[in-house]
């Protein structure tokens, strides 16, 4: 089962969209990827073993690269570009050309094919939080 959709979503936490991360001198909308990439890891963090922004590899406005490691202890490092997310390497910092995989449009689709486990902690937490919404509704 493919989840697109993000368990902050549910939260009325609007951080992300007072940020001026889409500007460029000409005025523009252009996404850095880095602070994109930070915001990836910052959702899903939660139901990985370990998630971080590449210090090893450069990012760019258009690229950005991930290390996650899943809760099986598998080390993917992914790439971040406006095609989307796909894992290019099966060690952190790790680039293999050889690796063709397809993109995903979304963090919560790429570790959903990787990770069982992602999916089950992803299931638990939002079945967390939708009985935590039910009990503020009853009080």
């Amino acid at each position: 089962m493919e989840m697109d959709y993000n368990l902050m979503d549910l939260s009325t936490n609007t951080e992300a969209e007072d940020s001026s991360e889409f500007k460029d001198i000409e005025g523009t909308d252009v996404k850095d990827m880095r602070l994109e990439a930070e915001a990836v890891v910052n959702d899903v963090l939660f139901a990985v073993s370990n998630m971080f922004v590449s210090k090893s590899l450069s990012c760019a406005e258009d690229v950005a690269y991930i290390n996650v490691e899943t809760r099986e202890r598998n080390r993917y490092c992914l790439e971040l570009t406006e095609a989307g997310l796909r894992v290019v390497g099966y060690a952190f910092d790790q680039v293999d050309e050889n690796v063709q995989n397809p993109y995903h449009e979304t963090v919560y689709s790429l570790l959903d094919s990787v990770s069982p486990a992602y999916r089950e902690a992803f299931g638990n937490a939002l079945l967390q939080r939708l009985e935590a919404l039910k009990n503020d509704g009853q009080s």
